[in-house]
């Protein structure tokens, strides 16, 4: 029988490096997409596509793993597409172009991923925080963890953290940008604290040298955790 990390497929993928190759504001925002799924059974879920979105579906197919969801951290257009700093950015809307998939997202960010990106609620799923959802047998926690924004949320999967921009390896998301609550990040953090030590960060983009780290050295490196 097949343990879980047989089955665990699992790819952390670099703007501007492994996807959007030619593309300088990918290159400058140096965001972290992921592919998270069930080698057994062939499906995975996408989390934060934007940029070159039929680079990063390109990469998933080379493996035999077909999409059938869309996990979004939070709604920024980095993370999801839509206009930032004078940019147009790739996002789910792209993505629904190609594939007819479920893009799931914390309640509190329903009406910010519409605008954001012109996809309409038909093909947004709302979660709380705790749901599981399960792509083939590996399961998927979702833990909202507002403060960068009403609706940010982190995954929790076999050991691994995915963060967005709540948590990076050093530092923590911004909250001066609207939408944004300082009490709140701080509420989240220290709920992140409690994560156990083993379990590894992966963020939302490659703001340090190591693209990962467990948590034990993320609380003894990070400065937030000694302002909580």
């Amino acid at each position: 029988m097949s343990t879980n990390d047989d089955r665990l497929y699992f790819r952390q993928l670099l703007s501007g490096k492994d996807f959007a190759v030619d593309d300088q504001l990918a290159q400058q925002m140096v965001n972290f997409v992921y592919a998270i799924g069930d080698r057994s059974t062939g499906e995975c879920v996408l989390v934060d596509p934007a940029y070159a979105v039929n680079d990063i579906l390109d990469v998933v197919e080379a493996d035999d793993m077909t999409v059938t969801g869309v996990l979004a951290t939070h709604y920024h257009p980095d993370h999801v597409g839509g206009s930032m700093m004078g940019h147009d950015i790739e996002g789910i809307a792209t993505l629904l172009d190609r594939v007819d998939c479920p893009i799931h997202i914390h309640g509190d960010e329903c009406e910010w991923v519409c605008k954001t990106t012109d996809v309409g609620e038909e093909h947004l799923v709302t979660h709380e925080s705790g749901d599981v959802l399960s792509v083939g047998g590996i399961d998927i926690t979702l833990l909202h963890t507002p403060g960068h924004t009403p609706g940010s949320q982190c995954f929790l999967v076999d050991g691994r953290l995915i963060a967005g921009d709540t948590l990076f390896l050093e530092g923590c998301g911004r909250t001066d940008l609207p939408g944004s609550n300082p009490a709140q990040m701080g509420e989240s953090l220290r709920r992140l604290a409690q994560v156990p030590d083993d379990t590894v960060l992966f963020p939302g983009h490659r703001y340090s040298a190591a693209p990962s780290a467990p948590m034990e050295i993320v609380k003894q490196i990070n400065f937030v955790f000694d302002q909580l």
